[in-house]
């Protein structure tokens, strides 16, 4: 049975008076997968934090896992949600295991220290992301990618029922970027969770997102199935420059013309 995990109605998001998006209605359930798409400085990432509950909208309503994010404690909600933010930030020094530890921390008591479960929970999580050889690195010492897919690990180590990943593919080269993609489609047929992600690359998001939500920066935005959705005529209008389809077996892209 399918759980309604992000519900939003209404919604605006604006910055400093100028409105990104406009009357928002979105609903997910368990098992879903969404794609953002838009030109840079369309309000994407602004538009994932408000959705993550991480900033108040300019209007509307908005539930997670039937919280209200403003009210619910920040404990309960980070059991339900995990949040992937487009920049990594390691005030301390720790190592490579400490820090996707972190992602154990909403499900332990105030003076409670992680045990075998959340330890292997974690290695687990580093392995998935090609990072158990790494685990007493030094996090600074990691590359652009490597603290990437960090990031990545410690919210597969959180174990939330809603993913919300902004630019996850940041920073990777091609085949992490295709084994993150992967990756995140397991949770959506094995865990029942739902995954929202921004993304650039609309043929990535027609092969890996059963919807997609297009945001056009003005208030507009346009959301359905990724096969829906993701058209040429739609695309064109979204980045303002004309695009063309090229097929290949069942798999589209999308290339300027």
């Amino acid at each position: 049975m399918s759980t309604l995990l992000l519900d939003a109605s209404r919604l605006d998001v604006s910055i400093a008076g100028h409105l990104f998006c406009h009357d928002l209605d979105l609903q997910l359930n368990s098992g879903e997968s969404l794609a953002i798409l838009g030109r840079n400085g369309a309000g994407k990432s602004t538009l994932l934090a408000t959705l993550a509950g991480l900033r108040p909208a300019s209007a509307g309503v908005l539930r997670i896992g039937g919280l209200d994010p403003a009210q619910a404690p920040p404990r309960a909600l980070a059991r339900i949600r995990g949040y992937l933010p487009q920049q990594q930030h390691d005030p301390f020094a720790s190592t490579v295991l400490e820090s996707v530890l972190v992602g154990r921390h909403p499900h332990l008591g105030r003076w409670e220290w992680e045990g075998e479960t959340d330890q292997r929970l974690a290695t687990t999580a580093l392995a998935a992301v090609g990072l158990a050889e790494f685990a007493q690195r030094e996090v600074h010492t990691l590359s652009g990618g490597e603290r990437q897919r960090l990031g990545i690990a410690m919210l597969l180590t959180q174990q939330p029922q809603l993913f919300l990943l902004d630019e996850p593919l940041a920073h990777l080269d091609l085949n992490h970027q295709i084994a993150v993609l992967d990756l995140f489609s397991t949770p959506d047929r094995d865990w029942g969770a739902t995954v929202v992600m921004v993304l650039h690359e609309p043929g990535l998001a027609l092969r890996y997102c059963s919807r997609t939500l297009l945001l056009f920066g003005d208030g507009q935005w346009l959301e359905g199935t990724s096969a829906e959705v993701i058209t040429a005529e739609n695309l064109s209008r979204l980045y303002g420059h004309p695009l063309r389809m090229l097929q290949d077996g069942e798999q589209r892209w999308f290339v300027p013309t």
